[in-house]
């Protein structure tokens, strides 16, 4: 037998022993499977996150929404081959195994991001042994995943310090924003990090961080990745000395989705319009401050179309008491603002129609003898007006005869369940008409839905792929359609509170329809209503149920349901994902304006982007076009960086070549200067 053919039967053999181990060995993916879960807004903004084990913040990278020249110097520090091995450098290892030998001790590891990835999986003392274990586990992963993802998972398990593991997480508290876009100051600090990630970290160790950050702007530089002008302006740039929460948007509503979510993709994409929530959790704090100690506020806010849930607050603040009671997902007493329903089933069953004469007087029901709110009657009144002026005694009338028995199981056949105040009781009782069975809040705003989608009740959607199908479900009948828009009709006659009327609604033609409704002790004060394609509940009261003078649905709840209204006409504006705690800089106090030349733009302390021609080796680029300067004066003259720009009969052209900090001037004919500080930030 040849040597040749020696030689491949034992590099056969050799090649079945790897597959072998590798199937019998594989890496442990756990610890990458497991990330926090994230729910985001319908437009993709951050609501809430949910830490992993041990309160770990583990946010799962995005390749496709992180900085991509930060991912080019990550590579260019860690891992300036990463494209091109399989696992392993060889040329890395023997150079770090020749300075740790002459150093006499550990002062290189020569690790791949992959073998990185390997030991972040499955961490172990830092010995020689160790080194081979990552060796065959980074060879393991190379076979099993692209670099794509294998990236992707060291970005996920990198950590930052404390509890912070992944790009995403770090730079949402460290500096307050997503890594789509990074200044190069922060890329060197995410790149130093990991390295020493307690050691470094800025909160805590603010000069270690300072000197680990500006030794990678140095070995950047040195590498050619960045320019010497780029290293120094990144070394001026302020370090971050603290940490900053996470958003908690929708926390009651965004928590709950979230957990559901938990899983290997980790993340859920909601209904909540997160412009309207923040504003309505704004309205419901300052209400439920007003209100008093003890108070909390409920809002949501329903596209009736879709059923989507576009605003869910489960409370007035989670530092307010039961603020962490999500009471949109708690019973309570609907008060009157079951009415509604009981006259739409009339209308439907034939028993009454808007114009039917009922008689508000005293009248005994068997053992029950209702009274109105105010104990005055008011003697043969239309059924208009008794729903209008929410009257008990013609309500419950009503109720008597289409039965209440019927009532309730014509809600619970259409998939909402009241409860009951005795467990067993077999009658459900004419106090349904005025609040005496609990709903739970979610479902109540789904009825009012239904009365706006002409008596059909569908499941509410909490999230976009849910709020896709809505339209094409049949959902479960309450009452037909002309009984729907009878009592529609009749709601939106109901009087706006003294005062009040749902202003930017008015001036399109539109009118809300709403009821009110207060519970036995004004323990619960509720508005609920249809208005603009929406269905809006609003509740106020006490979490813990406990009772509250004089705090009626009309005087509590009413004006804060039109100013919800109001607010659902609003232009969108997107919420900033972390809220500063202080003006920025420029406005701490308002500077009289003096006489001289104006910067139309660039505006002051802005980021600019351009469009990349094309890029030459030492990180200059070309544009495709310039940035056109404006600016209010006479015989103007442009300067960057002290330098001048060419005098030009239309708007002057200024055409950067390279990322940075500018300061850009203009000077009058009577050489009175503005001066601005802007960003380049260019676009391949």
């Amino acid at each position: 037998m040849s040597i040749a053919i020696k030689a491949l039967i034992m590099f056969l053999a050799v090649q079945v022993v790897i597959a072998a181990v590798n199937f019998a060995l594989p890496p442990d993916m756990s610890k990458a499977q497991k990330a926090s879960a994230v729910a985001l807004d319908r437009n993709g903004v951050w609501l809430r996150a949910l830490p992993v084990d041990d309160g770990r913040w583990r946010i799962r990278a995005d390749l496709q929404r992180t900085d991509k020249s930060f991912v080019r110097h990550l590579l260019k520090v860690e891992d300036e081959r990463f494209y091109l091995h399989h696992g392993v450098d060889p040329v890395a290892l023997i150079r770090a195994f020749s300075s740790n030998v002459q150093a006499g001790s550990v002062v290189s590891g020569g690790s791949t991001i992959t073998m990185q990835t390997a030991r972040l999986l499955s961490p172990k003392d830092r010995t020689y042994l160790s080194k081979l274990i990552e060796v065959l586990r980074a060879v393991q992963l190379e076979a099993r995943y692209s670099k794509h993802e294998i990236l992707s998972i060291y970005l996920t398990l990198a950590p930052y310090g404390g509890n912070l593991e992944g790009v995403r997480a770090a730079s949402l508290s460290y500096f307050g924003h997503e890594p789509e876009s990074l200044t190069i100051g922060e890329q060197a600090l995410l790149i130093a990090l990991p390295q020493a990630p307690e050691a470094r970290r800025p909160d805590r160790h603010p000069k270690a961080a300072l000197n680990a950050r500006n030794e990678v702007l140095l070995r950047l530089q040195d590498k050619g990745a960045i320019t010497p002008a780029v290293s120094q302006e990144a070394m001026e740039e302020p370090l971050v000395t603290r940490r900053a929460a996470f958003p908690a948007l929708a926390w009651h509503a965004a928590g709950r989705l979230a957990r559901q979510a938990r899983g290997l993709e980790a993340t859920v994409i909601t209904t909540i319009d997160a412009p309207l929530q923040a504003r309505l959790e704004a309205l419901a704090r300052q209400t439920a401050v007003t209100q008093g100690l003890n108070s909390s506020v409920a809002i949501m806010v329903i596209d009736i179309k879709t059923r989507a849930v576009r605003a869910s607050v489960g409370s007035g603040g989670l530092d307010r008491a039961g603020g962490w009671i999500d009471m949109m997902q708690r019973i309570r007493s609907p008060g009157s603002s079951l009415k509604p329903f009981i006259y739409g089933i009339g209308f439907e069953d034939g028993v009454i129609a808007p114009e039917t004469r009922l008689m508000d007087a005293p009248t005994r029901f068997g053992d029950y003898q209702p009274e109105n709110f105010d104990r005055v009657f008011h003697g043969e009144v239309s059924a208009k007006d008794a729903l209008v002026n929410s009257l008990n005694v013609p309500a419950v009338a009503v109720l008597n005869r289409i039965g209440a028995e019927g009532f309730s199981s014509r809600l619970e056949g259409a998939g909402i369940q009241l409860i009951r105040p005795k467990a067993g009781l077999k009658d459900a009782g004419l106090a349904l008409a005025l609040g005496g069975a609990g709903i739970k809040l979610a479902d109540l705003a789904s009825l009012y839905a239904a009365l706006g989608d002409n008596g059909v009740v569908k499941p509410l959607a909490w999230t976009e792929a849910a709020a896709r199908l809505r339209p094409y479900q049949s959902g479960s009948r309450l009452m037909t359609a002309d009984a729907a828009q009878k009592t529609l009709a009749i709601l939106r006659e109901t009087p706006a509170p003294a005062g009040r009327l749902s202003g930017a609604l008015m001036k399109s033609g539109g009118r809300s329809a709403y009821k009110t409704g207060t519970s036995y002790g004004y323990r619960d004060a509720l508005a609920v209503g249809v208005a603009g394609g929406h269905a809006i509940l609003v509740w106020t009261g006490r979490p813990d149920g406990g009772a509250r003078a004089d705090m009626t649905g009309r005087d509590a709840a009413a004006p804060l349901l039109f100013d919800v209204v109001d607010q659902l006409q609003a232009p969108a504006q997107l919420p900033n994902v972390l809220t500063p705690d202080r003006p920025p800089e420029a406005l701490k106090e308002m500077k009289t304006v003096s006489a001289g030349p104006v910067i139309l733009f660039p505006p002051d302390g802005s980021t600019v982007f351009v469009e990349v021609a094309a890029r030459t080796s030492d990180g200059a680029f070309t544009l495709k076009r310039g940035l056109k300067l404006s600016a209010r004066g006479k015989g103007l003259q442009w300067y960057v960086n002290g330098e001048a720009l060419p005098r030009a009969d239309g708007a002057p052209l200024w055409s950067p070549a390279q990322e940075g900090f500018y300061d850009v001037a203009v000077v009058d004919e009577q050489d009175r200067a503005r001066h601005v500080k802007v960003r380049v930030k260019a676009v391949d």
